[in-house]
């Protein structure tokens, strides 16, 4: 197992336990990938905000790399606009950092298997958004207009950061929303909606 933006959970917690073995630690979501390939792990556990690159976008790049490793969310968040990202980009399981200790390690051993593991909380709001889906129109904040616009003109997250004196995480959340509501997967779609939809121009 590789813990990939988990800082603050120690790896002794799973070491003292039957049956894991903890390969490495990463610092966020880039050296997570990179770890990942060189060691192959059974499960990467993945937060999905970290410095120097999202959770997301980290998934999304084992998967596009063919990584064997299965993985595992492990977030704060719960929001569709963090869950549904992540569970599209590949992620095999999503839990809160509230989680019980048995159950992260059920949670760990049952993704090893390439079962999905999703939390109570989580899965009632997927269930709910399945049933209820969100209008496809749904309005954009006007910090997400911005942040859109400048996306539009070729601005880089760093410049976009800059700009709207923001972090590059929060430009990130931003896009994660902006991509939720306007139903895309990545920044020329959402550009090409924005136009379509009269947000842009």
């Amino acid at each position: 197992m590789i813990m990939a933006g988990l800082q603050a959970m120690p790896r002794g917690m799973f070491e003292s336990a039957p049956g894991f073995t903890v390969l490495g630690e990463a610092a966020d979501g880039a050296a997570g990938v990179a770890l990942a390939e060189r060691l192959d792990p059974d499960v990467v556990l993945m937060d999905l905000r970290m410095p120097g690159g999202g959770g997301v976008e980290a998934i999304a790049e084992l998967a596009r790399r063919g990584a064997r490793a299965r993985v595992l969310v492990l977030t704060t968040y719960d929001t569709d606009a963090d869950t549904i990202p992540a569970i599209e980009a590949g992620a095999t399981g999503y839990l809160l950092k509230d989680a019980p200790r048995e159950e992260l390690f059920t949670a760990v051993r049952a993704a090893a298997d390439g079962r999905t593991v999703l939390s109570p909380a989580v899965a009632s709001r997927l269930v709910s958004r399945v049933r209820n889906p969100a209008p496809r129109d749904e309005p954009l904040s006007a910090r997400e207009r911005e942040v859109l616009a400048l996306v539009a003109r070729g601005t880089s997250n760093r410049e976009i950061a800059a700009e709207l004196f923001i972090s590059e995480a929060t430009v990130k959340t931003h896009l994660t929303h902006i991509y939720a509501k306007l139903a895309v997967k990545d920044r020329a779609a959402a550009v090409a909606a924005g136009y379509d939809r009269g947000i842009l121009g």
